[in-house]
């Protein structure tokens, strides 16, 4: 897992590069699509070809384990 720890706040991190803002969308998608299904949500900017995900949990002040998981499961999302 390649996720980059960033702080204020403490959180996980990665970038994630597509060929065109239609699969940027549609990976951004199935990450929401995943964050409902665990209720764990993350920060997600999408752009031009390219996602931000930033996951950490809010009442925990940081990142948890759940966090970790997540991370892991958003890039079993990424085909990339």
């Amino acid at each position: 897992m390649n996720w980059e720890e960033r702080e204020d706040p403490k959180r996980l991190y990665k970038a994630f590069a597509f060929k065109n803002f239609r699969e940027a969308l549609a990976f951004a998608q199935k990450v929401g699509e995943l964050a409902e299904r665990e209720n764990h949500h993350p920060r997600l900017t999408v752009e031009w070809g390219r996602v931000l995900v930033e996951w950490w949990t809010h009442s925990a002040g940081g990142i948890t384990e759940k966090d970790r998981e997540m991370a892991r499961l958003t890039d079993a999302l990424y085909v990339g």
